[in-house]
């Protein structure tokens, strides 16, 4: 809420409807808009945005935030970026995807990134497949357009730029 948030989508009643939660009691200032982040507050009163709750993966009931496991990846050396995903699993609902775009040289082995995560990631979160891909598709500010890598996952084709 505040003057910097907009009144709603043009024309779109139902959508803005879902994006904004109506005041609480003895709340005056107008409904809240739900911005899709997912946030920690620490003991200082700081806040931290985790991801956005449209990209997290659910996979046999875990909630997995794609950031925190590419985190983990980014810190491998063969490691120059990287876009996880969840991807339809008969199994398990979904299941944690890694496109992984590798520095001059290296090459994949899928194994070795897994062991290099199990420390730091618990079972669930660890990726099912990790894909090398030779780059990602980016907005123009930078950001992963996760919808392209999803799509060309679900394909098989992989022929991600």
């Amino acid at each position: 809420r505040g003057p910097q948030v907009f009144s709603g989508y043009w024309k779109k009643a139902e959508e803005t409807a879902e994006v904004f939660v109506p005041a609480v009691d003895g709340d005056d200032a107008g409904p809240w808009f739900r911005t899709g982040d997912i946030v920690t507050i620490d003991a200082d009163g700081f806040v931290s945005i985790v991801d956005r709750i449209k990209e997290l993966i659910i996979t046999a009931g875990f909630n997995v935030a794609p950031s925190e496991v590419e985190d983990a990846l980014r810190s491998h050396p063969s490691v120059a970026d990287v876009a996880v995903l969840g991807l339809p699993s008969a199994l398990s609902g979904e299941e944690v995807v890694a496109a992984v775009v590798l520095v001059p040289g290296a090459e994949l082995d899928a194994q070795a990134l897994r062991d290099f995560l199990r420390p730091n990631l618990a079972g669930y979160k660890v990726p099912k497949r990790i894909i090398a891909v030779d780059g990602l598709p980016k907005s123009l500010i930078g950001k992963v357009i996760r919808r392209e890598v999803r799509d060309a996952l679900q394909t098989e084709s992989h022929a991600l730029q």
